[in-house]
């Protein structure tokens, strides 16, 4: 009896010892976890002050008002708070600080980096108070890659707002409900390349031009090819060795529509050696009149349109004798003649192009020409473009 009473003890000790074991093991691997977290958040502490001494000998300089690491247990969070960057091999030097910066990484995917910023963004020259100001409702930004080689990197905002300040007073420059862009390395080509995408949500900038009050939709994917490095360095001396190595700038797909106006466009462009755009532009266009008038092209177009383009419009029509003719019957009745000349150039420049269509609209087809920076659309002069260098 005595021998089945110890029999009957020993399963409910092993009973116990299974029961344990799950713990053991949980706290086991929450100890390793714990302890390759700590290890991340030093190696993740390790490769920002490496980053931030390269870039100091670069003559870039970044520092926080105060800096914590967080995010245990399954993400890296480093926050920053007044955090200011100096450009100063920049010419001119730049000066650029925001109110809060937080980026977090998961720590099973190190290589994406999720970015958080809290505005206003001020801008100017180091030492001096700022000349530019920007802030947003939603502000946000992600990388992926390592720092070394980046991958794609991405940035979003919501209701931004641009502004320059003066002495005397803050200037609205340009507005965005909405504004993107994206960057990505363009895997398998045979030089380096750069994809770019920028997308607009009711965009408008008066500060630029008075067709530009109105607010914009667009979107526009570009190729930048022929980069030699991606080492940083002045937009000037890139885009200086971009001409160097015979790069360009291809556009695949752009598309922009303001009210009545919708214009759509592909080609691509190059650098000259004086720094100007070289190349054209295939652009289809709705509402042709409109955009002429807009730009303050009308009278230009009439003057510029041939006689007999005008004829296919208006046979015999001269648009110069008739209004002169009319201002002696009664003076200014010419000048309202001319004023409303501008459809009937633009009918004339249309002419000159190719009919087309976009969503169902009747459309011209017109080349948007570079020519070491002077621009025309189509026989139209636009202006010249600044040199990029």
């Amino acid at each position: 009896m005595r021998y089945e009473h110890y029999q009957d003890l020993d399963p409910p000790r092993r009973r116990t010892w299974m029961v344990a074991l799950p713990l053991i093991l949980f706290i086991v691997v929450a100890l390793l976890w714990s302890g390759a977290w700590y290890y991340a958040s030093v190696t993740a502490h390790t490769t920002i002050d490496g980053w931030r001494a390269r870039e100091a000998s670069l003559g870039r300089f970044y520092t926080c008002g105060s800096e914590t690491i967080g995010g245990y247990p399954f993400r890296i969070e480093v926050g920053c708070t007044e955090p200011n960057a100096e450009w100063r091999s920049n010419q001119p030097p730049v000066a650029v600080r925001v109110k809060d910066l937080n980026v977090a990484a998961q720590i099973y995917d190190p290589t994406l980096l999720n970015i958080d910023f809290t505005g206003p963004l001020l801008a100017g020259t180091p030492g001096e108070a700022p000349t530019w100001a920007a802030g947003w409702s939603n502000a946000q930004a992600s990388v992926r890659g390592l720092p070394a080689t980046p991958e794609r990197i991405s940035t979003v905002f919501d209701k931004l707002t641009l502004t320059r300040i003066t002495a005397a007073n803050t200037d609205a420059v340009a507005q965005a409900d909405h504004l993107e862009l994206h960057g990505r390395i363009v895997a398998g080509s045979a030089t380096p390349a750069i994809e770019i995408v920028l997308r607009l949500g009711a965009a408008s900038a008066p500060a630029l031009h008075p067709m530009a009050s109105e607010p914009i939709n667009g979107e526009i994917t570009a190729i930048l090819s022929g980069l030699q490095d991606f080492s940083p360095k002045p937009w000037a001396t890139r885009l200086r060795d971009l001409q160097a190595a015979g790069g360009h700038i291809e556009i695949r797909q752009a598309r922009l529509q303001q009210a009545g106006t919708i214009i759509v466009g592909e080609g691509a462009l190059a650098l000259t050696p004086r720094g100007r755009l070289d190349g054209q532009l295939r652009l289809t266009v709705v509402g042709l009149d409109r955009l002429l008038a807009g730009l303050n092209l009308d009278r230009v177009a009439a003057q510029i349109v041939p006689q007999k383009d005008l004829d296919k419009i208006a046979p015999g029509l001269d648009v110069n004798k008739l209004s002169q003719g009319l201002d002696r019957i009664m003076p200014g009745l010419g000048g309202a003649v001319r004023n409303n000349s501008g459809s009937i150039a633009a009918a004339g420049v249309a002419a000159l192009g190719q009919p087309g269509q976009i969503d169902g609209k009747a459309a011209v087809i017109l080349p948007l020409r570079f020519s070491d920076g002077a621009v025309f659309l189509g026989p139209v002069p636009l202006g010249q473009t600044p040199a990029l260098f």
